[in-house]
């Protein structure tokens, strides 16, 4: 059935499109220009990308927190770790930064020594009150050590908040409007307002400012993936250009495969718009990985047209075969490889989802305008010339293609030798390979900021939010001197992790009441007992301005609190040790019939957020081999066939996985994706070598032998052309500033490197060992494949008549 509705498909194809050429351009053009007006729709993202679903029960609980205290991820801190700050012309012009920034209507308020306010009891001991700590602008050196010793020595309460007492250094915390730190605001004021300010400042002073916080660190880290759009592009179009001018040595081919892949990369930024999809990390791969998969088709189709002219000299039936005989293979090839994007969408992670749909999408739309381009441009053209052709003779291709033939030929025990081998060394890498749940590690490692984020681990352990929520199941339930104490308690299992920094809750505000109430006397700078808890919560509650402080720690109803702490860059294995034993002691402090507790944060969100990826994205490859799979049973109907046409791309896999676990690479978002993009890539050269041998089968009267050596020589050069194009064109990923990305891009080149040589010798030396086992004479007269046009099937009837008369 399907062999009668495909047959003759693909020589009609190549009649409509031959002739009807002028509309097709015109059609391509109004395409054109229809995705280009949807440019503007094109935004790039503001919001940190969720790797997890939206009901997954660690998203629900953040989302809890997020409704209880707001945004999280909302503080900027600018710090200065410089002995020439504590001078009078200094310490005031950072003073008046502070000023300069708490203006700004996207600024919520500024934390800093210009505004900074120290907790004391009125007279009559029956309040308290905020006072400022500098009461005057300080004029002398004097003035400002006084004010030095007196914060660093006598409030506890800002002690790693706002300065690092061993080493000096000293900062603000900027606190954004919450509204607009997942806008564009956001993005506009940091790269405009804000680093203008810091930067006059340092220009001013002579300083050098450490400059962090989610806010600050999302914002660069957009930039940088912006400014390398237009990098990778430019690096794509130039590498594959120049490779493919020096395959075929045409000025001409080169720049209508050019034309091909630009119009294809505008097409890309026109769907993105059109779908009104944000450009993130992944996205912003997609208009240079056009570049890069498109170059082969050009390829296959340039080359073909080329054999077939040099073989007859008939420019009309040598676009009529490039059609009708490489279209399906060529077809089948961009649905596996638009399949292992595709598979992206089964997951729950709306960042992977949008980034399989659009590239899917744009793959098989590039498909369509080589199939379409090609064909129609050289049909305008004149005839090649004979140094247009001198490429398919060139003698080091032949002799690779002979070395590859040779090693077929006589050394097939030595290439399983070799592949089992190699398996099994790899299989010992992959159990080497751990999993990162770093927010931070594919950041660019040379950027300042990713510099400064080391600062601030260094003296203030880190920028990454982990909160712990407790709620007491009761109104005012967090003041109440019990819960108070298993807070402090748990305070202290914070301190002995040194990954940690100190915890920010409610209780350092109680500590610092009672140091207060004391006169301010540092030693005091702890839990009231049960004596004085009385006496010194009452008077806490008539301070209206200390309830102003309990808003950032305790929901409006006294019944919630959160404990803030802040991680460094942790391994995962680490990070997950810290997170069970800050679970075990949060059930053994607070008792879960009084208390719900639980973990959350940006931190433990994206641990999380990875391991859910990597589990997603493993379904995602399998289905992507199941559907690979599929499309060869559809090709080929034998099980054998699919067998012999999946092991020589599962292998690469295979060592690619066991090269990570070598040399240490581990799995994350940005390098799982690896396998299923180099699995849809690289079945694409297994498709063309058995569809060209299974029309070697139907010329050759099914001798195995003489069609698998024709299918080598032919397609062995085509192969090898885009699997070079393929390495090269992945390989422009390394100049990424992004560790994902160069990871990405190099992972990708050497399993295509692996695939090139599986498919060149090992597919065929498995095809020559089990030759009688899929020498199935029904099966093959019965192809399902369109294998030749029906002007060449009568032609060579035609000749066979005239052989045997």
């Amino acid at each position: 059935m399907v062999a009668k509705i495909t047959q003759g498909f693909w020589a009609k194809t190549a009649r409509i499109i031959l002739r009807n050429r002028i509309l097709i351009i015109l059609l391509i053009i109004a395409f054109t220009v229809f995705l280009g007006f949807q440019w503007k729709n094109m935004k790039f993202s503001n919001s940190e990308a969720n790797l997890l679903p939206d009901h997954h029960p660690v998203n629900i609980k953040y989302q809890s927190f997020l409704k209880l205290f707001g945004e999280e991820g909302n503080v900027i801190a600018i710090a200065a770790k410089d002995s020439t700050l504590y001078t009078p012309e200094k310490f005031n012009r950072w003073n008046k930064l502070s000023k300069q920034l708490d203006a700004f209507p996207e600024v919520d308020f500024v934390l800093s020594t210009d505004n900074l306010k120290e907790l004391v009891k009125t007279e009559d001991g029956q309040k308290f009150i905020l006072q400022n700590f500098i009461k005057s602008k300080p004029r002398t050196t004097k003035e400002i050590d006084s004010l030095k010793q007196h914060l660093f020595n006598n409030m506890p309460f800002y002690e790693n908040l706002l300065y690092n007492k061993e080493t000096g250094t000293i900062r603000t915390l900027v606190y954004l409007d919450k509204d607009i730190v997942n806008t564009s605001v956001r993005k506009d004021f940091i790269l405009k307002d804000f680093k203008h300010l810091t930067d006059t400042f340092e220009k001013e002073t002579e300083m050098n400012l450490h400059i962090s916080g989610m806010p600050y660190i999302r914002t660069m880290n957009s930039k940088n993936i912006i400014d390398e759009i237009n990098k990778f592009i430019l690096a794509a179009l130039g590498v594959t250009s120049l490779i493919f001018f020096f395959f075929f040595r045409s000025f001409r081919a080169t720049f209508i495969s050019m034309c091909v892949v630009i119009i294809g990369v505008m097409w890309a930024f026109g769907i993105l718009g059109l779908l009104q999809y944000e450009i993130t990390v992944l996205t912003a791969l997609i208009p240079p990985l056009i570049i890069v998969i498109g170059i082969p088709n050009c390829i296959f189709l340039i080359n073909k047209y080329q054999q077939e002219v040099k073989k007859h000299g008939n420019k009309a039936l040598s676009l009529q075969r490039v059609i009708s005989k490489i279209g399906n293979a060529t077809l089948m090839t961009n649905i596996t490889t638009a399949s292992g994007f595709a598979t992206f969408i089964i997951t729950d992670s709306q960042l992977l989802k949008e980034f399989g749909i659009v590239a899917s999408i744009n793959i098989i739309g590039i498909f369509i305008l080589s199939l379409l381009i090609i064909p129609i441009v050289y049909s305008f053209l004149p005839m090649p010339k004979d140094k247009h052709l001198k490429h398919l003779n060139t003698k080091w291709i032949d002799t690779f293609v002979s070395w590859m033939e040779n090693i077929v030929r006589n050394k097939r025990i030595s290439v399983y030798i070799v592949s089992i081998l190699l398996l099994t060394i790899s299989i010992i890498g992959i159990y080497q390979i751990d999993i990162s749940g770093s927010p931070i590690e594919d950041m660019p490692k040379k950027a300042e900021f990713f510099k400064d984020i080391r600062f601030f681990e260094k003296e203030f352990k880190g920028i990454m939010p982990v909160e712990v929520v407790i709620d007491t199941k009761r109104k005012n339930g967090v003041l109440k001197p019990a819960t108070l104490k298993r807070m402090d308690k748990f305070g202290e299992v914070i301190e002995e992790i040194p990954e940690l920094s100190h915890p920010i809750s409610v209780v350092n505000l109680v500590k610092y009441s009672k140091q207060a109430f004391y006169n301010g006397i540092p030693k005091y700078y702890q839990l009231p007992t049960t004596q004085e808890n009385n006496f010194i919560m009452d008077v806490a509650r008539n301070s209206q301005s200390n309830g102003n402080l309990l808003e950032s720690f305790v929901d409006s109803t006294g019944q919630t609190a959160r404990i803030t702490t802040f991680m460094r860059d942790v391994d995962t294995e680490r990070m997950q040790d810290i997170e069970s034993r800050l679970q075990e002691n949060l059930d053994k402090i607070f008792p879960k019939e009084r208390y719900n507790t639980f973990l959350t944060g940006k931190a433990l969100l994206f641990l999380k957020g990875t391991k859910y990826l990597v589990n997603n994205l493993v379904l995602s490859l399998a289905l992507a081999i199941a559907l690979i799979a599929l499309f060869m049973a559809y090709l080929f109907r034998s099980f054998r066939m699919i067998i012999i046409s999946l092991i020589p791309n599962l292998l690469p896999l295979i060592i690619t996985a066991g090269v990570m676990g070598f040399v240490g690479v581990p799995i994350k978002p940005s390098t799982i994706l690896v396998f299923s993009i180099a699995f849809g890539i690289s079945v694409d050269d297994t498709i063309h070598f058995l569809a060209k041998y299974r029309q070697e089968l139907v010329v050759n009267k099914w001798a195995i032998k003489k069609s698998v050596y024709a299918a080598l020589r032919e397609t062995g050069v085509s192969m090898f052309y885009t699997s070079i194009v393929l390495f090269f064109g992945f390989s422009v990923f390394v100049i990424s500033n992004f560790g994902g990305t160069v990871a990405l891009g190099a992972l990708v080149s050497a399993t295509l490197l692996f695939a090139m040589l599986a498919n060149l010798i090992l597919l065929p030396s498995l095809l020559l060992s089990l030759e009688r086992s899929i020498a199935n004479k029904e099966v093959l007269k019965k192809p399902q494949i369109d294998i030749l046009p029906k002007d060449e099937v009568k032609i060579k009837k035609k000749n066979q008549i005239n052989n045997q008369n």
